[in-house]
């Protein structure tokens, strides 16, 4: 069988390793217009904020290493045309000009997603960059350098992390957003509150409710132009999003209105010879019951496996995903799993949440910290939907308890009592996520 997979991030990389691992005779091609492979760009805010220093430790495999597993991998070619009916695609080395028809049994598409880049005037500005792989990364740690005032547009993960990035190298930041507050499809008001006020604290400038109407140059530097005001910096970073790279199978196979395309459970397309994964299709968000875009490299590994898998017969189904996620803003840990309140009620969910706060451990250990803690859940079910968790202390993998309850369904009086551990090192006698769906309980059973 030959399988071609066309892009090689986190889905392709994975969709290969899975299928030469346990298929070795296949015949795999690969097909890449960059010329790197397996970036976590989710770790580029801690390489420009020099955490890590060095942006090649964030690869997790390579060319060669999946020519070793017995891949053929061309680098730097870009597939022009992708024919389902003769089962071919177009290929054009970026480095010749060669071009060439490639044939295949089954297709993966895992061609990813790219910034969001609204038709703003002088978006196109050499003082404009964008966040997304490894050159990116490069070019705004080398801008970074000799920056000191740096706009940050978009107040998702992303910006946030290099908001925050910035402003501990001492550098004069602003991050402009047209929402009200930072995070606010994650996390209720209560947290980006908090952490809001940590931002100005360490000396960010936070415009929200405003638009970006125009970037301008001028000298060595660029200003952005709000609906409310401008804002002179040496170099302004664009995060607003990212969309489906998925132009090749446009008309093609089924895909949704954003762009992304539609699979079943197995990761399989309207075409039942192409496979998608990753950035370049849908989810399906257990929350909800329903599709989504939820461009995650927890996903695309996720999807990636599945794939590689039922290439060969579909065997493996995709259990969905909570969109479960994390930050560390300034020593504080910030995660969320499922809906909150405002998004489910939003998508028509009958829900209810509650929040509290309350100590990780018990008061007479030599230190502790604080928990802000939200539960949600659908009243008429009490099963949980969404929570969201915030503290000094590490409650990162909280989140994933969190994460499991949403995905098995169980409810706010399972999470009440469910066993876990003590020790007062760690926790109280009641888990303080005992103690979170203990406060859900009585607040549904009022």
């Amino acid at each position: 069988m030959k399988v071609i997979i066309v892009g090689c991030t986190h889905a392709g990389t994975i969709t290969a390793t899975q299928i030469l691992k346990q298929h070795p005779e296949t015949d795999v091609t690969i097909y890449e217009r960059n010329d790197n492979v397996s970036f976590l760009s989710c770790g580029i805010a801690v390489y420009l904020s020099g955490d890590v220093g060095d942006p090649d430790a964030m690869f997790y495999s390579s060319p060669e290493e999946l020519a070793q597993l017995g891949a053929n991998v061309h680098m730097q070619h870009n597939v022009t045309n992708i024919d389902p009916k003769t089962k071919t695609v177009k290929v054009t080395n970026l480095v010749t000009g060669e071009e060439k028809t490639d044939h295949y049994d089954k297709l993966v598409d895992t061609t990813g997603s790219w910034p969001i880049i609204p038709p703003i005037d002088g978006i196109n500005s050499d003082h404009v960059f964008l966040c997304k792989n490894y050159h990116h990364a490069k070019k705004l740690f080398a801008a970074a350098k000799d920056a000191q005032r740096v706009v940050v547009i978009g107040g998702g993960y992303i910006g946030v992390e290099l908001v925050e990035a910035y402003t501990r190298q001492n550098k004069d930041v602003t991050l402009i957003d047209g929402a009200p507050r930072m995070l606010h499809k994650y996390f209720d008001q209560k947290y980006t509150d908090r952490i809001q006020q940590q931002f100005k604290d360490h000396g960010a400038t936070l415009a929200f409710n405003q638009k970006v109407t125009a970037f301008k140059d001028h000298d060595n530097g660029v200003t952005v132009e709000t609906d409310k005001g401008s804002f002179d910096a040496d170099m302004a970073i664009l995060c607003v999003g990212f969309r489906p790279n998925t132009d090749l199978l446009k008309g093609k196979v089924k895909m949704h209105d954003n762009g992304a395309i539609v699979t079943n459970e197995y990761m399989q397309s309207s075409d039942p010879d192409i496979y998608a994964a990753g950035d370049s299709t849908s989810v399906h968000y257990n929350p909800t019951g329903k599709d989504a875009y939820i461009p995650l490299a927890t996903n695309a590994i996720r999807q990636g496996t599945i794939v590689g898998v039922n290439i060969f017969g579909n065997k493996m189904r995709d259990m969905g995903t909570q969109s479960s996620s994390g930050l560390n803003l300034y020593g504080t840990t910030m995660v969320s799993s499922g809906l909150t309140l405002e998004n489910a009620r939003n998508a028509g969910i009958d829900a209810e949440s509650v929040t509290i706060e309350d100590n990780y451990r018990p008061e007479f250990m030599p230190s502790t910290e604080k928990v802000l803690m939200t539960l949600v859940w659908n009243k008429k079910t009490r099963q949980i939907i969404g929570g969201q968790l915030m503290s000094k202390y590490d409650v990162a993998q909280s989140a994933g308890v969190l994460s499991l309850c949403i995905q098995d369904k169980h409810t706010i009086d399972y999470l009440a009592f469910v066993d876990m551990l003590f020790q007062p090192n760690f926790d109280r006698p009641f888990n303080y996520l005992n103690i979170l769906a203990q406060a859900a309980v009585a607040k549904a059973d009022k």
